[in-house]
């Protein structure tokens, strides 16, 4: 595996750690993600909206509302979108998604 590949493995185990309330080493940073960044994510893997969702496993009505700015993803999700947006061929080798 990548060192990429590695370091979101640990983290992920850090952060199931940390939301099941074990104390960790780790600190955890509040990411933030803006609806243009959601389909700027979406676009660069050139998926549609449909496409996307099923790949990721979210309902395309609600990756609408993210998009639109209706709606704020939140937890895991919100953390998925940021890494799709900023490296998108990682998660496509990671999750064979397109």
């Amino acid at each position: 595996m990548s060192k990429l590949g590695d370091e979101l493995v640990q983290s992920m185990a850090q952060a199931l750690a940390h939301a099941q309330g074990k104390r960790t080493r780790s600190r955890v940073r509040k990411v933030e993600i803006r609806p243009d960044e959601i389909q700027n994510a979406r676009k660069v893997l050139g998926l549609s909206q449909d496409q996307f969702a099923d790949a990721f496993g979210v309902s395309a009505s609600t990756l609408r509302k993210w998009e639109q700015g209706q709606r704020v993803p939140t937890g895991a999700a919100k953390t998925l979108l940021k890494i799709i947006e900023r490296e998108p061929k990682a998660v496509v080798r990671a999750l064979r998604v397109a």
